[in-house]
């Protein structure tokens, strides 16, 4: 796999993440516009040219993500809105 594969993979999986934590959230909060910057910015990110992001890039990416589910941590602990997947997957 190479490098420019193996970034847009990363920050897909960010971009995936924030958007589960938001669709599920969403039910609650019913937040329509939040989910559909995040939509445009997966459609950024496809067109994004691999080769000009850097290993720091992806690795700001991942930590803005890890903070920003973070954040949201507490609707999931509290059991407001249930858990955001099923099962453990990995």
């Amino acid at each position: 796999m190479d490098r420019q594969y193996k970034y847009r993979l990363r920050v897909e999986s960010c971009i995936g993440a924030i958007m589960d934590v938001q669709r599920r959230i969403g039910r609650e909060y019913e937040n329509e516009e939040l989910l559909a910057e995040f939509e445009e910015l997966r459609r950024v990110v496809e067109g994004l040219d691999m080769r000009l992001v850097s290993e720091l890039d992806v690795l700001m990416v991942e930590q803005a993500t890890n903070a920003l589910l973070w954040e949201f941590r507490p609707f999931f602990e509290d059991g407001d809105v249930g858990s955001l997947y099923g099962a453990i997957k990995n």
